[in-house]
C-alpha cells in the first residue's frame, strides 16, 4: 500500500507546467499537472491521440475547446472529457495560486 497526497510536494516555483505520471499501465496513464498562471502558447493547440479526462482539484482554469461556443471555465471539483483529437488549449489558470489537475489518458 502506498499513501499519497496529491497536494504534497508541489513545486515551489514553476517556469513551465509540471507534469508527473502517478500511475501507468498498458491501458492508461494517470498524471498530476501543476500550473501557475500558465497558458498554452498563442497559436498552439493540444491535439492528442488519446482520450483525456481531467479533474480540476484546486485553483481554476479557462480552456478553449474546439467545437464549443465559448470558453470553458473549470473550478475545483469540475471535470471534463476531451475525446481524442478534440483540439483544446489552456487560456489561463488562476492567478496567485497553483492549479492542480488530475488527468487520465486512455484509448477508448
Amino acid at each position: 500500500m502506498q499513501l499519497r497526497n496529491l497536494f504534497a510536494d508541489l513545486p515551489a516555483t514553476l517556469d513551465e507546467e509540471y507534469f508527473e505520471t502517478i500511475l501507468q499501465t498498458g491501458h492508461f496513464r494517470l498524471e498530476r499537472i501543476v500550473s501557475q498562471m500558465h497558458a498554452t502558447p498563442a497559436g498552439q493547440w493540444y491535439d492528442q491521440k488519446e482520450d483525456e479526462w481531467v479533474l480540476l482539484l484546486s485553483g481554476g482554469a479557462t480552456l478553449t475547446v474546439e467545437g464549443e461556443e465559448g470558453p470553458v471555465t473549470l473550478k475545483p471539483g469540475d471535470s471534463l472529457l476531451l475525446p481524442a483529437h478534440r483540439k483544446h488549449r489552456v487560456e489561463a489558470t488562476a492567478p496567485g495560486e497553483k492549479t492542480v489537475w488530475l488527468a487520465l489518458h486512455y484509448t477508448s
